[in-house]
């Protein structure tokens, strides 16, 4: 799974995860953050969300633009700094006054255009390195095994910015308001490590950086094979008009995928149990979900290993995993409270421990020439969502409308954390057959005079697919739950729909 790779696939992964961790630190908590500190409602929590997201999607696009012109390397380096701002004054508490909104305000915006340079950028550089013959057929593996990379940084996130918080009030007496910032400070920590490992590990991509002054020597490292041909006119048009395609269609995805923050999370905060009791606590420590993971890939190890130094330390790590997890059961015997930021671990967990299973899935077809293509991928991704949001409107049978549910005292309903769990699961099977695959797609049909535009349009769909994220929010109140869920699956199944009946034109260009 991981032989075969260019060296600076993981340089640039790790980079990458340490700024995902701090990200996803912020973002566990931020839509809980926008009511309790400034008292705003569901919709409005949901519109300031749902814009951040835009942001952070839509600029890079500016930062593609601007690579193309001086350099994927140097805009990632100022975009990290930029973010540090950003992070920076959103760990200040300031208090819910108008100037404390002002300049919540601001950071998201230096964090938006901080992450616009950084992350297309630095995808765009991953792709690069696949430009080399010996590593063109590796490129998917690849980018699955860089995804799966983010998703480390976001497991440890929900369990940080909680434990962070909790670790602030109960030891330095502040207010639960003040607690967040200490969440978003985890963000500035991270930023540091993660442009640290940029450094450090530069010189395994180096070459792809791009800029006019790339050094001769770092010029000449460039192996001639790698040199893309040019593209006719009729050739750059028939794939940019092949990505934009995809483009409309993802939009969708990440509007229903990106509920996990907003609707999704309400409704683990009202609707969902509290507590959990006995071995019901095992899935909210996330080092049950960790020693999982060593499980999972530890037995592809064990199995795939040439040498039996190989496969006897596999066996070591399996059986160190399940000894912790025995002993974790045993001690499994008390109730603990179920924060609703903590079901955001999930969705990372499940991207992380899946990935080589679905590389060997996919791996085992491609051997027997059955292969999905990469949109048809993404076609059965958006069907996928949709079966996840059938799980919700299931879960959410016969419980009030959220208003109602705050007035209801005693009446109230509440259901099993596991509906939330199973959702997270189906939808991370649609991510897993979307996202990586588009973010390959679009590395590989991109024209190379263009290729760090296109990267940003990739992002640009998915910041309108992030805007209409506020849609749960608006929905949100004296709507029954079951239409909210059904407005998701129609987008995800219609988009589907429009995704097979372009496949053929799709295909065309792969």
């Amino acid at each position: 799974m991981f032989e075969g790779q260019p060296k600076g696939l993981f340089a640039l992964a790790l980079a990458n995860t340490g700024e995902r961790f701090g990200y996803y630190t912020m973002l566990a908590v931020f839509a809980l953050f926008l009511r309790a500190n400034y008292g705003l409602d569901a919709g409005w929590a949901g519109e300031i969300y749902s814009d951040f997201l835009m942001l952070v999607y839509f600029l890079p696009i500016v930062g593609g633009w601007l690579a193309d012109r001086y350099g994927f390397g140097r805009m990632v380096t100022i975009g990290i700094l930029i973010m540090f701002a950003g992070y920076l004054l959103l760990s200040v508490p300031l208090g819910g006054d108008t100037f404390a909104l002002i300049v919540m305000l601001i950071a998201l915006v230096l964090i938006g255009f901080g992450t616009g340079l950084f992350k297309g950028n630095l995808q765009v550089m991953v792709g690069d390195l696949y430009n080399d013959p010996q590593y063109a057929n590796k490129r998917d593996a690849g980018f699955s095994l860089f995804y799966m990379a983010i998703n480390i940084g976001a497991l440890f996130a929900p369990t940080a910015a909680v434990r962070i918080m909790e670790w602030a009030q109960q030891n330095l007496g502040t207010s639960v308001n003040d607690s967040y910032h200490f969440a978003f400070a985890v963000a500035c920590a991270s930023l540091i490590l993660s442009i640290a490992i940029y450094y450090v590990f530069r010189s395994t991509f180096r070459h792809v950086e791009g800029g006019k002054k790339i050094s001769a020597a770092v010029s000449a490292s460039i192996s001639d094979k790698s040199v893309v041909a040019e593209l006719t006119k009729e050739e750059t048009k028939q794939r940019i008009v092949a990505l934009c395609l995809v483009f409309a269609v993802v939009i969708f995805f990440w509007m229903a995928f990106h509920q996990n923050g907003l609707s999704l999370t309400y409704f683990a905060d009202e609707f969902t149990a509290k507590s959990a009791i006995g071995v019901d606590t095992m899935p909210f420590d996330v080092i049950n979900l960790v020693m999982i993971i060593f499980i999972v890939y530890a037995s592809f190890s064990l199995f795939q290993s040439k040498t039996s130094k190989g496969r006897g330390i596999s066996a070591v790590i399996i059986v160190a995993a399940v000894v912790v997890l025995c002993y974790k059961y045993t001690q499994a015997t008390g109730e603990i409270a179920i924060s609703a930021p903590i079901f955001q671990q999930f969705n990372p967990f499940y991207v992380v421990a899946l990935t080589p299973v679905s590389m060997a899935i996919f791996g085992a077809l491609a051997s027997k020439g059955k292969e999905p293509t990469p949109p048809r991928k993404i076609a059965y991704g958006m069907l996928v969502a949709a079966a996840a949001f059938v799980v919700m409107a299931v879960a959410s049978q016969g419980l009030l409308t959220p208003n109602a549910q705050k007035v209801a005292g005693d009446s109230a309903s509440f259901v099993s954390p596991y509906w939330l769990i199973g959702t997270y699961l189906i939808l991370t099977f649609g991510e897993l057959l979307l996202s990586p695959m588009g973010i390959s797609f679009v590395s590989k049909v991109a024209p190379p005079k263009y290729k760090g535009l296109m990267m940003g349009g990739w992002f640009v769909s998915t910041a309108i697919g992030n805007k209409l994220v506020g849609v749960g929010g608006y929905l949100w109140g004296d709507i029954s739950l079951t239409v909210v869920w059904a407005v998701f699956i129609a987008v995800c199944v219609i988009a589907a729909a429009f995704m097979f009946a372009m496949m053929k034109r799709l295909e065309k260009v792969c």
